[in-house]
Order: structure tokens, then sequence, then C-alpha cells
């Protein structure tokens, strides 16, 4: 098991980069970073942290590095020289990418000797060090295991599985939820604002209503893996009814309907193609396929 003494390498300084290395400072760990733009070194030094003057130097310093640079093109261009040792390094890309980049840097990192986590941060910087960070890792479970103990430093670190790609599908599975639940907010707050009702008025209402939808999730995860959607709540062609109203609604007041008829379209080709007397879930048939097809 690792300690509170376990150095640690973080390349890559923006504004994640400097949250996570104070934080593996803030913890204990001997911190060296590197960043193209030192400048942007000048508070953790001044914090205790190291300064490399290369990559390969930052490398060297520990056998655990954090990459947090802009792109997997990036990571590539830092790590790729002649001069750099990867060999027996466990590095940790905390670089935002898809699931194909993650796997193929996978393999990029095994043929150069090293050990290869993709991860995801579920965070903005200022929460960095604290429980409501959360940190998704995906790779082999060893790796992880073995620097779990320094990860702790971050926040809440959880592991998802050996595929390197589920840090990456988890993240944007995330923001899917995000935005949907965000827009749906809009979408009712611009109603609502036609009848002079303000927003701060209707956000607990929306809240409440939101909770109340998330308690559905579990059952609802069962009827997908099953592969069986009983309309125990409402029939989908029942729900296709209320978005024709809302999308009525939202045209007679001036509101754009854009949003509710995206999903109504949906629900009216699973219909058509015979599953109006089954409930909601069932639309993941239409989620699942591409656009088109």
């Amino acid at each position: 098991m690792e300690n509170t003494e376990t150095p640690v390498t973080v390349i890559g300084l923006g504004l994640m980069g400097q949250a996570l290395a104070g934080a593996f400072l803030k913890a204990g760990h001997p911190t060296t970073v590197w960043n193209r733009t030192t400048s942007k070194a000048d508070r953790l030094v001044a914090e205790g942290a190291r300064l490399a003057p290369t990559v390969a130097d930052a490398l060297a310093a520990s056998s655990l590095a954090i990459l947090c640079v802009t792109d997997y093109p990036a990571v590539y261009e830092l790590l790729d020289g002649s001069e750099i040792d990867l060999a027996g390094t466990t590095l940790i890309n905390l670089t935002s990418g898809s699931s194909a980049q993650a796997r193929e840097a996978a393999r990029w990192a095994g043929q150069r000797g090293a050990h290869y986590l993709d991860g995801a941060i579920m965070a903005i910087p200022p929460a960095i060090g604290t429980a409501e960070a959360v940190i998704l890792h995906s790779g082999p479970q060893p790796d992880f295991d073995a620097h779990k103990p320094t990860l702790d430093a971050l926040g809440t670190v959880t592991y998802l599985g050996a595929d390197h790609g589920l840090a990456s599908l988890y993240d944007v599975a995330g923001l899917a939820m995000m935005w949907s639940v965000l827009n749906a907010w809009l979408q009712g707050t611009a109603l609502l604002r036609t009848a002079g009702v303000d927003a701060a008025t209707y956000a607990p209402f929306a809240r409440q209503i939101a909770a109340g939808v998330a308690e559905w999730l579990p059952g609802y995860a069962e009827q997908i893996d099953s592969g069986s959607f009983p309309a125990e709540v409402s029939a989908l062609e029942t729900d296709a009814r209320a978005m024709a109203h809302l999308i009525e609604e939202s045209e007679a007041v001036g509101v754009n309907a854009e949003l509710p008829q995206l999903i109504k379209a949906m629900a009216d080709r699973a219909i058509a193609a015979g599953h109006g007397g089954e409930q909601y879930p069932v639309l993941i048939e239409e989620f699942g396929k591409p656009r088109g097809a």
C-alpha cells in the first residue's frame, strides 16, 4: 500500500492540472510538475512542488504520472520522444477524449512498457481534493488498486472496470444526463415566464419533479436490461399525447418547441414500430440507433 510520502508527477498545469497537483501537495505527496508554460507552476512551486525542466525529467521523478493536457494528440506529442522512458511507469490519463482514443492510448502505452489507466474528472477545479470531486478510472484493476491510496487525495475515486474506454463513456453519459435535465428545466422556465413566473419561483417545483423522476431509474433500468417493458405506469402512446400537448402549448405562447418535437418524433417512430402499448423505457431502442437508421 502507498502512503502519503508516495511521489507523484503531474503533467499539464491548466486550471484542472493545477488543482490536481495542489491536492497531492496538500495530502503530503512529493509532487513534481511540468508544463509548457512554466509560469503556471509558480504557485505550486511556492507551495513545495518541484518544477521539472523536461517531460523526461518529470517522468523520471516518480513511478506515477498524472496527465491532464489539451487532448490525446498532445499526450502523444509529449510522451513519444526518443528520450522518454515509460517502462514501469503508471500513466493515469485524465485528459478528455473518446472511448476509442482511450483504448488506443492504452495499447500505445503498453507497447512502451507502461501501465495505463484512463480517467475522467466529474468536477470543477475548486472541488478537487474534496469528496464532491468524483474521479472515474478504467483499466486493469491491479494498477488502480496499487495507486488508490495516492489517488484518494483528489476526491472520490471510482473504479469502473477493465475496459479502458469506460471512463470516457461514463463521462459523456453524465454530460447527457446533466444537459438533458438543464434543458428540460429551461423549457419549463421559458413556458412559465410567459405568465410572469420567474425562474426562482419555478426552480423548487422543477427540482421536486427531477428528484421524483430519478426515483424511477432503477425500475426502468430493470426493464431495459430484461428487454421487457410492461406499461406499469403509462403506455408510450399516452406519453406521446402529453408530448403533443407540450408542443402545442409551447407554440401557442411563442416558446421554442424543437426539443419536445425531437423527443416526440422518436416516440412516434417507436409507436409505429408497434411499441405504443409499452412503457417509456422502450425508447432505448430509438436511442440505440444511429441517426437515420
